[in-house]
């Protein structure tokens, strides 16, 4: 019986992944090339997209960390997280990640040609939630290698640092304070 964690079902998850991501940037490309009135909305819509899909990721990622670290090293089940933390940070997490700059850094320049107090601190966020998605993939190699020494209790609280990030951007995206 096949197992998702064996070779095969990733190569399909990969070609998966690698389809959507063609598909967008098609769609991208399509959309510039034909560039309707209302491209700004479509371009707001991709990176919506881009960043749920992002931050899907981020807050999911550690929750996989508190499960794998009770997991005994070496185990199926510790080779199991191994997969998923892996397809996740290079089939959904990193994708997104870089449509959302990409996408965002577009309609920062094209809208507001990068002014605002509150585009400023968005950027400074985003930035510090670009660090946080680093820190995670370090972590990704280091479970990798058996090496984490960090406790569940540790990754619980790194748990809520994307969710506050998240929190802050949205409110000066929205209210844009200053």
């Amino acid at each position: 019986m096949e197992k998702q964690t064996d070779d095969k079902p990733g190569v399909y998850a990969r070609r998966r992944a690698h389809f959507a991501i063609l598909f967008f940037a098609f769609l991208a490309v399509g959309l510039f090339l034909w560039h309707p009135d209302d491209l700004y909305l479509w371009i707001k819509a991709l990176h919506i997209i881009a960043v749920i899909s992002w931050m899907a990721g981020l807050f999911y990622m550690p929750r996989l960390f508190i499960y794998h670290t009770d997991a005994e090293p070496g185990s199926t089940q510790s080779e199991t997280f191994k997969v998923m933390e892996r397809r996740l940070l290079k089939v959904i997490m990193n994708p997104a990640m870089m449509l959302t700059w990409i996408l965002g850094l577009y309609l920062a320049w094209s809208l507001y040609g990068f002014h605002g107090g509150w585009l400023h601190a968005k950027l400074g966020l985003v930035v510090l939630l670009t660090g946080i998605h680093l820190f995670f993939s370090r972590a990704v190699k280091t479970f990798e290698r058996d090496e984490n020494r960090r406790s569940a209790r540790y990754w619980r609280f790194m748990n809520e640092a994307p969710t506050l990030l998240m929190i802050a951007i949205v409110i000066l995206v929205v209210v844009k304070p200053f």
